[in-house]
């Protein structure tokens, strides 16, 4: 699991704009003539027309794509009844997840109010706002009160997820087990233990698809017939039975689910099972039995957890975004149980089928199969939102709740791809390979607090292994002085007595390779003590994996030891720095920004082949568009030449790659644009997602442009055509930039080490 520490997670939630949510306009808003249309008197006209027909509403504003998340902080998960105030982080945190997710906008709406009636009251009166009502941390039993009022008086998707997520999720886990273990859901005893909303989901949702035979705890024990002391929620399931403790009802038991909390069921009690037990231990942060006991009591065992680091994780984010998602494109009325059902199965049937080799490599495994390690696709699987979200729209048209329908479904889900970007998890894919196959990164520049934060965030988050470079004293001074732990950090001072030895070693790498260039034994002993020569040759020599510099020196002078100490590949003939934009549609990779001032034809092929090489290693298809101030021909200036010149050698020399140009970088960019005024281009109907600029200018001015304006993340700049890993920070870089680039770096390394 993730360590988060409290300062790094205050920080993360004050610095900039306060919070995790804003809102953006999505119209033009520059002119009078737009404030006009936006507002007064232009606003009139789509208010009377929705007066007039009030279904208008979802024509003419964002009710349709607005869910509100809506809690009274009763029960926010593991802090318990900390009011409403205090829950709106949580509430903005969910916004962002079904905005990330599943492209949904959200308001979060904390209501101070723990009466029934007057909560109820108080988001009836507001529910004309929004296509959809995401009811999320109210504690039981009124939980089950205000979903089920509201449900009825209300004509829009109302879904408590605290019940339902976990519920659909681990239905869907348990329909697979169940197949595994050769096992029917009417047959088998199934063990549940807690009786909060989300239990009382869980159990009433497993009967919905054929349980027969549930008994479940709380507190108190079994609930049987001989209670005296249960709710109406808890009553539904109260049996005869002989059962008073957890460890008596699980004996023989085929299923057990714990949504309780950690460290009750003892490797005892899961031997005790019937064969092939399944053990969903969904208890968090730790689980009621660890995956590893539980697995080592067991090995016919099937087991889940709510815990990234095992297999078969029950995460909610496989759910609520995308049953929204087909709720809302339908204008559906309610999310019903038939609803529910078919995300349920659809989940189910998508861990059984192929796994692409994207959601493979995120998650740094050869094959991904449907077995007992793999019972439910995993968060980053990017085919959720084609799966899910149409079972669940299709379920409501059937069972009658959709106001809209869908006949097209295949284009549905263009539009659902489209909407998304094909690859927007593309840096939670890289960090995620990188923590598969930990590689150990030197950081040249530890006498820097952003250095030593993204240290710590690479440590904590398990994404690599640092190494410390610089004087120990002042390294550990500025990590106390911002509260940062370096505890379990490995420092090495390249100037200390204790490190001569290591030092002359990496002297004598850099003397054999520039003996013969002007450089002196004793001169390259002491290139050793600065630290960029240190950390290259600690690469090079095989002590680290890779290297991160760059944050307080200028490129060419980070760069310099890279190139003297590791030098470039065999087959590479130029260098090139590659940005990575991660939008809204999708990665954008820029080259060369960094290196190459003017390059000729023949280096503009050689950064073309690097690029793509690079961009298929992400499990990305390149299209290339190689930009200019002309569109084919239709300038003789020098630079338009030297791109159509270059493109004709690609198409000559290199059939396999799809690249264009010399093309402006709008027609790149635009599909319909570039189809109806060059129909003959190779990119015509490609989402191109290269850049290969004409100059060093033109790429690093565009690639700065587009950062000043904040509207993308980024990775960058990416060396290209090194031998071994070392890469070089963009001046003054960020935290979140370092930590991308160290992930890149990581699996940069990784890829090398495997060629070896």
């Amino acid at each position: 699991m993730i360590k988060i520490r409290k300062e790094e997670a205050l920080e993360y939630h004050e610095n900039g704009r306060p919070g995790k949510v804003e809102v953006i306009p999505s119209k033009p808003y520059s002119t009078q003539r737009d404030l006009s249309l936006a507002y007064s008197p232009g606003v009139a006209e789509p208010c009377n027309e929705i007066a007039k027909n009030p279904s208008d509403v979802y024509r003419y504003t964002a009710k349709g794509n607005l869910v509100a998340v809506i809690s009274n902080g009763t029960a926010v998960l593991g802090l318990g009844d900390i009011g409403p105030e205090a829950s709106k982080p949580v509430m903005e945190g969910k916004g962002l997840l079904f905005k990330i997710f599943a492209d949904i906008d959200v308001f979060d709406i904390e209501v101070d109010a723990t009466d029934i009636d007057e909560f109820v009251r108080t988001v009836k009166n507001i529910a004309p706002t929004f296509g959809g009502i995401n009811l999320e941390d109210i504690k039981a039993p009124e939980a089950f009160e205000i979903e089920r009022r509201l449900k009825e008086e209300l004509d829009i998707p109302i879904m408590h997820d605290d019940q339902h997520g976990t519920a659909i999720i681990s239905a869907a886990a348990l329909i697979n087990a169940l197949e595994l273990a050769n096992k029917r859901i009417d047959e088998v005893r199934i063990v549940v233990n807690g009786a909060g909303a989300s239990a009382i989901s869980c159990a009433s949702l497993y009967r919905s698809l054929g349980a027969k035979n549930i008994v479940m705890l709380d507190s108190k024990g079994v609930i049987g017939t001989h209670r005296e002391d249960l709710n109406a929620q808890k009553e539904q399931f109260a049996i005869d039975t002989e059962h008073r403790t957890l460890e008596d009802a699980l004996k023989n038991a085929d299923v057990f689910l714990g949504l309780s909390r950690g460290n009750i069921v003892s490797k005892a009690m899961v031997q005790s099972m019937a064969n092939d037990p399944i053990v969903f231990a969904l208890a968090n942060p730790e689980p009621e039995i660890s995956y590893e006991e539980a697995t080592s009591a067991r090995e016919d065992i099937i087991m889940a957890t709510g815990r990234s680091d095992n297999p078969n994780q029950v995460n909610n984010v496989l759910g609520f975004p995308f049953i929204f998602r087909g709720a809302l494109d339908v204008m559906a009325k309610s999310i019903n149980e038939e609803m529910k059902i078919a995300a349920v199965h659809a989940l189910a049937k998508l861990a059984k089928e192929p796994v692409p080799e994207e959601v493979n490599e995120a998650y740094n495994v050869r094959s991904l199969q449907f077995g007992r390690d793999y019972i439910i696709p995993k968060p980053l699987d990017y085919r959720l939102i084609t799966t899910v979200a149409p079972a669940v729209a299709k379920a409501a048209m059937e069972s009658g709740v959709a106001r809209a329908n869908i006949t097209n479904w295949s284009a549905y889900r263009d539009q659902l791809n489209k909407r998304m970007g094909n690859d927007d998890k593309l840096v939670k894919s890289i960090m995620q390979k990188a923590k598969a196959d930990k590689q150990r990164i030197v950081f040249a520049e530890a006498d820097n607090y952003k250095t030593l934060k993204a240290a710590q965030i690479i440590h904590d988050d398990g994404i690599g292994v640092p190494i410390l470079l610089g004087k120990a004293d002042k390294i550990k001074s500025i990590a106390e002085e911002n509260r940062i732990d370096i505890s379990h950090l490995e420092l090495i001072d390249p100037r200390s007595a204790e490190n001569q030895s290591r030092l002359e070693e990496y002297g004598d790498i850099l003397y054999e390779k520039r003996k013969r260039r002007g450089i002196t034994q004793s001169e390259a002993h002491r290139f050793m003590r600065e630290r960029n020569y240190f950390a290259a040759a600690m690469v090079e020599a095989g002590h680290a994996d890779a290297a991160i510099s760059g944050l307080t020196r200028n490129y060419p002078a980070s760069i310099r030891p890279a190139l003297q100490v590791i030098g470039k590949e065999d087959h590479v003939s130029k260098l090139a720095g590659m940005y990575i934009l991660i939008t809204k549609q999708g990665p954008l990779f820029l080259a060369d920004t960094t290196i190459n001032f003017h390059p000729t034809v023949e280096d503009l092929v050689d950064i073309t082949v690097l690029v793509h090489e690079k961009v298929k290693r992400l499990k990305i298809q390149p299209r290339i568009a190689m930009l200019s101030y002309s569109n084919f021909g239709s300038s003789n200036g020098d630079e338009a030449r030297l791109m159509s010149k270059a493109v004709e050698r690609l198409h000559h020399e290199h059939p396999e790659i799809l690249v264009d140009g010399e093309v402006q970088a709008n027609f790149a960019l635009d599909r319909d644009l570039m189809k109806e005024v060059f129909p003959f281009s190779h990119l015509v109907d490609k989402k191109v997602n290269t850049l290969i600029f004409p100059n060093l200018s033109a790429g690093n001015i565009a690639y700065k442009l587009i950062q000043q304006m904040g509207t993308v993340d980024s990775i960058g700049p990416v060396l290209l055509g090194m031998k071994k890993t070392f890469q070089v920070l963009q001046l003054g870089s960020s935290v979140r930039e370092i930590v991308n680039m160290v992930s890149i770096a990581a699996v940069q390394a990784q890829s090398l080490n495997n060629d070896d």
